[in-house]
This record gives structure tokens, C-alpha cells and sequence, in this order.
């Protein structure tokens, strides 16, 4: 017998540093006879650029991503920049990448004590919470494991961990709870007298945010009490992570918790991450990568710098259709019904939001998703039919490849992951900001269900209020080029769909894809061929958030005030309600050093945009006109937000309709839509509560010196009006009595579920 050892060849796979060499020349590999055009183009460009201590690599989901993560990190090791990690959101990813290993014949554990890992022989594959958690073995404050190189992979969809991870909850049933709601409850009165009352009580679906200011002084009280129950177990994990880093929290208040999240996660914490070598961030080719400023520390120029391949078209075959859009008189339930009935021969899987959501696919649905069954459904749906399967609130992590799922529907917006987030969305309602984050997140659902260029599926988007975000300020122009092309495509062919039935849309536009028609393969290949990567720019204000949040961190308040007036300086005037909430930002840096000048860039703040917080002198209350034409005011209001585009009408009020849910934590968007509702009935509408803070939820002035004081109790489970909720009116009815004179007259409305 030969002994091949003897034999000197030069390079081996465990000296060879070129991933796309290593790839080659890697002996047991099976299933994968060559590189693709996308990993080869990938690994050149990591190569050039592979001792820059930050990189984000962009590749389609199902291009091959994991194998180039892997071949990178293995060449690493080659080139002794090890140990190497290969880090992805969740366990059941996890064991993908473990396949992916083996398949390739590289070396992996997933024992973090592993010899063969700490010596540069093996790659640790982990999921992101091993590495990030308050007890991180990999050091908090201090490094206790050395990383040399790696790979976090899906960086986009590890974000709910980290964000979980720093971030302290108090709930209600704590004894902190009660000691830090009176810490803060007489600025919260300052604020609104009526939400420092509920919270008192603990009235249901209340919230609010702690005036900045308070937070500051109050910190040392704060500081104080955790050090005392720091081994309290809802401090045990996120207070290490936090400890050093308080003073630049932000805390909000509900009936049911106390939040506490930093300005910008301080991942440095995680020390031996922060002294990593070479750092790889993998994400799918979404829009928008300033998450990985505010999460991971990477500043412009590092964003800027991606590694992507030419072409980004392997995006796999996909029809995006919106049935309620091409014609307003198909109902749910009619969706529903069709939606079962494409399940018989077909896997069909429906994402929603919520579990009050997957309440109404129940009585439909032949499997139900969660964290429980995910990893042995997901295979089982890779090989059987299944037919209708819910999936509650996985708009990523998911790989729905081939049969697995040939009809995706994504039902309704995803909701948001904390309460600061429920405040940042109230006080950006109306701006384009907002819109950024709901788009990247239907994007990464709708990426679900193609997993390489030649899969294909039909998507469904459904839900009004989803269906009015797409169509509000230019949003689908948000959407990666592939997706923005594929949606294109999708709507030329939905103009000749429009105000058909169901079964009409079926026969004209779903069959064809079902059958595979030529004709309708070959256009959408022709358009994706020859897309390239287009970089769309990261978002400045993100951006410039995270330079301050490092200045201020060091104590440098000036250079962070600073930072941050250049950039909201440059945001447009027409967007008023981003410059206010930019502004609020600014004045909490600027209340550091200077309080007073901080108030003066408050009051400037809540000109721009009333959701923000009041200043500490509080703003004048600005009366509605007492004598409106219902019909003229009417009219004006549709000629104005409707003078292009009539069909948006129907969509908008649909929002509404949508919104107007009796549902917990469900209160700011209900109140929205009942002010909204006064607009297109020809009324003037307003939220002095949350406006002025004073007076109640809703007010309309109907004409004729008469206006209805509304107050809104959607959230509330008991279907009694209790005594509580008629002196809330009582005091509103008061309050309009002050504000309006003697000629005004007014009717008081409580809107309650009742008993039902």
C-alpha cells in the first residue's frame, strides 16, 4: 500500500488560505461538484479585503451562503487566525450549518471547551445566544475566550436575541416594579395626569416613556436598587450586560412591565467578541444594513464597503400578489377558503403576526408552527404535504425550500419587539422612518419560501393595514432590487387582474405558475438575469445615533451633541415628524450638560411632532375650529390627500377599519384610527392626551360649536363600564369646559366593548 503522507504536494487543506482553492481542493465533500459564479466572485473580493477587521458579505438567500461562511472561516484557520466561530439566530440553524459541515468535510464542534476548537482545528458553530447573554462564556467586561475569526450569519434575524439580552424587564407582580413606578411618578403626572393615575391603578393597555430628564436624576436611586437585587432573576443575566451603561437607557413604563433598554446596544461588552480579529457579518441583500451599526458597531465606512456578488438575480421565481388590492371586495374569509383549498395538492404557509392573529386561521389550519415543534416540522415539510401551516411571527430563520412551500401568505404587519419600540412607532406615525423597518421585515418574510435560484413560489400579501404601508410613500421602492423587480413584474400582471373575482385570478394568473407555463418562466428568469447589486445607502441618522451613543459613552457629550445636530440639521423639513423625534433625540444628549437648553430643543421638537414628549413647561393647547362645513371640509381633505391617486382611498380606510380592534396593547393605534375616522367624515379630529397631554383620547369638532369628547377603552377585558372609566370622562368633559368657551357644546362618548 502507498503511504500517501510521504508524498509532498505543496498545499493541503489545512495550509491552503484561498477559500475558493480550499473549496476546490476539499477531498470529502459531497453534493457540491463546483462552486457557484456568486460564492467565487464572494471569495475573491473576502480575500482582497480579508485582514479589515469588519466585512458584511450580501449573497441571496439559498446562493450558497452558509458554504462560503464555512470555506472563509476554515481558511482562516489555515491562515492561524483562529479559534473560529460560525454563529446563526437559533438552534434549528444551527443544525443546517452542522450539515453544511459535514457535507463539506470540515472540521466543527459545538463544545466551546473543545480542544479541537481552542487550538484552531475545529469551528465552533453556535447559535447567538450562547455568545451573547449576561453569563456569556465568552466574557462580560472581561475576555475568557479568544476569537480569532467569525462568521455571524442571517445578522438581521440574531437581532431578537441580542436586543432580549440587553434589555431588563421588571414585571408588575416584582417588588422593584412598585418601588420604581413612585421613583418616577411624579414626572410621569407632569407628563399626563391621567396616565400617571391608570398606572396607579394598573389599568389595562397603559404606557409611557420616562421623561429623559427624570432618568437622569433619578439614576442613582435606580443604580441603587439593582445593586441590592442584583441576583434577582430578572436582573441576574441583563444587569452585567447594563450595569455600565444606565445612563444612556431609555425606561418605559406599562401596566404590566418595566423596560429598560439602552440608546444602542453596547455589544462590547461581550469582550471577546469586541477583540475579535476578523469579524464576518452575512446577511441577506435587504435594503437597509444600519442595524449593524446600532447592534454591532460598525460605523459608515464599513457599511459601505460590502462584499456582494455581480449579479443578485438567483433570487429564485417568485409571483407577489395582493388579492384585496386587485379588487377591494374579496373578504378574509373568501381568502381563507381559497387558501384551503390551494392546500390539498399544495404546501401552504401562512405567517402572521400574532397569536390573537393565528385565532382566526385555527379552525383552517392543519399544523401550527412554534418553538416547540419548529425544528421536526420544518423537516417534515421538506419531504410531505402537509397542507396549511401557520407559522406565528417567523418573517425569518425559516428555510421553506422546494414543496416545502409553493404558497406563501404573509397576513398582516409584524409586530413590534419591545415597548420603546411601541413608543418610537407612535411618535414616528406618519413618517417615512417608519416605513423603512415594516418593509425590510415583509421582505425577510417573503424571502421564506425560495431558497435557491431555481425554487419558485407564489406569495400572497394580505392584511390592510400591511396592504396601506406598501402603498404609502413610495414604500415598495424600499424593496431590494430583485424583490422591487419581481413585485414590478407581478403588478404588470395584476393590471389585468383588477376587479376580478378569485376564481378569475386563479385561472388567469395562479395557474400559470402552478403549471409551470413557459411563457411566464422564462419572463421572470429574463428579468433577474442581468439585475446587479445596487447599494441604496445606510441610514444617517442611524448612523449618526451610534457615534454619539460611543461619544457620550466616554463621556464626550459635546462631540455627541454635535454629531448629532449636523445630521438632524440635514433631515427635510417635509418630513417634520422624523426632524421632531431627531430633535427629541438631540435635546436628551444635550440634557447632559446644559438642562435648560435641553428644554428649548424640546419645545422646538414638539412644534415639529406632537407625539413627543412635553417639555418640562408643558405647550399651549391649540383649540379645533368650532364651526366646520362637513361637506366642504370633506371634500378639501379627499381633494388634497387623494388629488393622484383615488384607488389609495379605499386602502386607507380599510387601514382604519383594521385598526379599530378591541384588543390589549392595541390602544395608541386605536385612537389613531378614531381620530383618522373623524377626518373622512368631514369632522376636524384630534388626540389632545396625547398631544397635550390634558383632555381626552379623542376630540372632534362637528360643526355647529358642538364636538364629541371621546374617550376609548378598547383594551379593557371586563365588559363593564367601571366607575373609573366615567370619572376619566367626566374629567375630559371638565377639561373641555376650560379649554372652550360658554357658545361650545360638547357630548361625551365612551367607546366600549360591552357586553358581548
Amino acid at each position: 500500500m502507498l503511504d500517501f503522507s510521504k508524498l509532498n504536494t505543496g498545499n493541503t487543506i489545512d495550509t491552503i488560505i484561498n477559500p475558493r482553492d480550499l473549496f476546490g481542493a476539499l477531498p470529502n465533500k459531497k453534493g457540491y461538484s463546483y462552486e457557484r459564479a456568486s460564492q467565487s466572485e464572494v471569495w475573491k473580493q473576502w480575500y482582497e479585503k480579508r485582514n479589515e477587521s469588519n466585512l458584511v458579505i450580501k449573497m441571496n438567500t439559498g446562493s450558497g451562503k452558509t458554504v462560503v461562511g464555512l470555506t472563509i472561516l476554515k481558511s482562516s484557520l489555515n491562515e492561524l487566525k483562529g479559534p473560529a466561530i460560525y454563529v446563526v439566530p437559533d438552534n434549528f440553524l444551527v443544525n443546517q450549518v452542522i450539515n453544511e459541515a459535514k457535507n463539506l468535510g470540515i472540521a466543527f464542534t459545538i463544545d466551546e471547551t473543545s480542544t479541537g476548537f481552542r487550538s484552531g482545528k475545529e469551528i465552533l458553530i453556535c447559535n447567538i445566544f450562547k455568545l451573547v447573554n449576561g453569563k456569556s462564556k465568552f466574557g462580560v467586561g472581561e475576555k475568557s475566550i479568544e476569537i480569532g475569526t467569525i462568521v455571524i450569519d442571517d445578522a438581521h434575524a440574531c437581532l431578537e436575541t441580542i436586543e432580549s439580552q440587553f434589555k431588563i424587564n421588571i414585571p408588575n407582580s416584582n417588588l422593584m416594579y412598585k418601588t420604581l413606578l413612585n421613583i418616577f411618578l411624579p414626572s410621569i403626572k407632569e407628563q399626563s395626569q391621567v396616565k400617571g393615575i391608570e398606572l396607579e391603578n394598573s389599568q389595562p393597555n397603559t404606557i409611557t416613556l420616562v421623561p429623559f430628564w427624570a432618568w437622569k436624576n433619578k439614576l442613582s436611586d435606580v443604580i441603587n436598587l439593582f445593586v441590592q437585587n442584583s441576583t434577582n432573576d430578572v436582573l441576574k443575566f441583563s444587569f452585567p450586560l447594563l450595569k455600565e451603561h444606565l445612563k444612556l437607557c431609555r425606561c418605559v413604563i406599562s401596566d404590566k412591565e418595566i423596560e429598560i433598554t439602552p440608546h444602542n446596544v453596547p455589544i462590547e461588552r461581550i469582550t471577546s467578541l469586541e477583540t475579535t480579529k476578523r469579524k464576518i457579518f452575512m446577511t441577506a441583500t435587504l435594503a437597509d444594513d444600519s442595524i449593524l451599526s446600532t447592534h454591532f458597531n460598525l460605523n459608515k465606512e464599513q457599511l459601505n464597503n460590502v462584499i456582494t456578488p455581480e449579479k443578485v438575480g438567483d433570487i429564485g421565481e417568485r409571483m407577489i400578489l395582493i388579492p384585496q388590492e386587485l379588487n377591494n371586495d374579496i373578504t378574509d374569509d373568501e381568502l381563507k377558503k381559497y387558501y384551503k383549498y390551494l392546500s390539498t395538492t399544495h404546501n401552504v404557509v401562512i405567517i402572521v403576526p400574532s397569536d390573537y392573529r393565528l385565532k382566526y386561521w385555527t379552525d383552517t389550519a392543519d399544523l401550527i408552527i412554534d418553538k416547540d415543534n419548529i425544528e421536526t416540522e420544518i423537516e417534515a415539510l421538506k419531504t410531505n404535504h402537509k397542507g396549511l401551516v401557520i407559522l406565528v411571527n417567523r418573517y425569518d430563520g425559516i428555510d421553506l425550500p422546494n414543496g416545502a412551500c409553493r404558497i406563501l401568505v404573509i397576513d398582516g404587519l409584524p409586530n413590534t419587539r419591545k415597548l420603546i419600540d411601541d413608543i418610537t412607532e407612535t411618535q414616528l406615525s406618519g413618517s417615512n422612518k417608519l416605513i423603512n423597518q415594516k418593509i425590510q421585515k415583509i421582505e425577510q418574510g417573503m424571502g421564506r419560501g425560495v431558497r435557491s435560484s431555481d425554487d419558485w413560489c407564489i406569495v400572497f400579501l394580505m392584511g390592510k393595514s400591511l396592504i396601506h404601508h406598501l402603498y404609502s410613500n413610495g414604500a415598495i421602492k424600499k424593496f431590494s432590487v430583485a424583490t422591487k423587480t419581481q413585485f414590478e413584474l407581478s403588478e404588470q400582471i395584476a393590471e389585468q387582474l383588477k376587479d376580478k373575482s378569485l376564481e378569475e385570478i386563479h385561472k388567469s394568473a395562479i395557474d400559470i405558475v402552478l403549471k409551470r407555463n413557459n411563457n411566464w418562466v422564462s419572463i421572470n428568469k429574463a428579468k433577474l438575469t442581468s439585475l446587479t447589486y445596487i447599494p441604496v445607502g445606510v441610514d444617517n441618522f442611524a448612523i449618526a445615533q451610534r457615534e454619539a451613543y460611543n461619544q457620550a459613552n466616554i463621556n464626550q457629550f459635546e462631540k455627541a451633541v454635535n454629531i448629532l445636530l449636523i445630521e438632524s440639521n440635514k433631515i427635510n423639513d417635509d418630513d417634520k415628524i422624523f426632524k421632531g423625534y431627531a430633535k427629541q433625540v438631540l435635546a436628551e444628549y444635550i440634557n447632559y450638560t446644559d438642562e435648560v437648553e435641553a428644554q428649548n430643543t424640546l419645545i422646538s421638537a414638539v412644534q415639529d411632532n406632537k407625539q413627543l414628549l412635553k417639555p418640562k413647561q408643558g405647550i399651549s393647547y391649540e383649540r379645533l375650529n368650532k364651526a366646520i362645513n362637513q361637506a366642504t371640509n370633506l371634500k378639501n381633505f379627499l381633494n388634497e390627500k387623494y388629488k393622484t391617486n383615488k384607488n389609495q382611498l379605499i386602502i386607507d380606510i380599510n387601514s382604519i377599519l383594521e385598526d379599530l380592534i378591541f384588543l390589549e396593547n392595541t390602544s395608541n393605534k386605536f385612537e389613531e384610527a378614531i381620530k383618522n375616522l373623524g377626518f373622512y367624515l368631514g369632522f376636524e379630529a384630534q388626540r389632545p392626551e396625547n398631544d397635550f397631554k390634558r383632555g381626552p383620547d379623542n376630540l372632534w369638532s362637528i360643526g355647529n360649536n358642538e364636538y364629541l369628547v371621546i374617550e376609548c377603552k378598547n383594551g379593557v377585558i371586563n365588559p363593564i363600564i367601571n366607575k373609573h372609566d366615567v370619572n376619566q370622562l367626566s374629567g375630559s368633559i371638565n377639561w373641555f369646559t376650560c379649554e372652550y368657551d360658554y357658545s361650545s357644546k360638547c357630548k361625551g362618548i365612551i367607546i366600549h366593548l360591552g357586553d358581548t
